[in-house]
C-alpha cells in the first residue's frame, strides 16, 4: 500500500493535522496495522518536499505546533494517477513454502507434514477472520473476504501439492 498517496487521497475531503490523519488512516485501513505517527510526518515532510502537499495553517499548542496540510493540485493528480494505474499481480513463485516442500523431501523428511502442519494453520487463520469478518462493517468484511480469498487458493494449492508428492519427491531427486 502506498502510504503516501492514501494520505494524499484522505487530503482531498479537506486540510487535516498529522494527528487527525494518523486516525483517519487507522480507522479506515489501518485494522491489523496501524501507523507510527513518525511514519506519518516523514510521509508528510516528503510530501510537502515534493509540492504534493503545502501547509494550510500552524497552531501553537501546549506541545509542538501542530502543521495543517493541504492537498496540491499537483497532489490530487498524482492521487488521480495513482488510482487509475492497476496494481501488478504478485505470483507467488518464489513461495517459502514451496521451498520447504522441497527441502523436506529433498532431505527425506516428511513433506505431507509439513503441508499438513501449513493446512491447520491455514485452517486457524480463515476462522479467525471468519469470525472477524461475521462481527466487522463492511470495510472490515471486504478486507477478510480478500484475506479469505488468499487463502483458499493457499489451500488448493496444498491440496493439489499433497496429492503429487511422488511425483515431485521424483523430480527434485534427479
Amino acid at each position: 500500500m502506498s502510504i503516501g498517496h492514501t494520505l494524499l487521497g484522505l487530503l482531498e475531503s479537506g486540510p487535516r493535522h498529522g494527528y487527525d490523519l494518523k486516525r483517519a488512516f487507522d480507522e479506515k485501513f489501518g485494522h491489523d496495522r496501524p501507523l507510527h505517527y513518525g511514519q506519518v510526518y516523514s510521509t508528510m515532510s516528503r510530501l510537502l518536499r515534493n509540492g504534493l502537499v503545502v501547509v494550510d495553517g500552524i497552531e501553537a499548542g501546549s506541545g509542538p505546533e501542530r502543521k495543517r496540510y493541504a492537498i496540491t493540485d499537483a497532489g490530487i493528480t498524482d492521487v488521480q494517477r495513482w488510482l487509475a494505474t492497476p496494481e501488478k499481480p504478485e505470483p507467488y513463485l518464489q513461495s517459502t513454502l514451496y521451498t520447504k516442500v522441497v527441502l523436506a523431501l529433498l532431505t527425506h523428511r516428511d513433506a505431507a507434514d509439513v503441508l499438513d502442519t501449513q493446512r491447520s494453520e491455514h485452517l486457524r487463520s480463515m476462522r479467525i477472520l471468519t469470525d472477524r469478518k461475521r462481527k466487522g462493517d463492511l470495510a472490515d468484511q471486504l478486507i477478510c473476504d480478500h484475506a479469505l480469498f488468499h487463502l483458499e487458493a493457499d489451500l488448493r494449492w496444498l491440496e493439489l501439492t499433497a496429492a503429487r508428492l511422488d511425483k515431485l519427491r521424483e523430480a527434485v531427486a534427479r
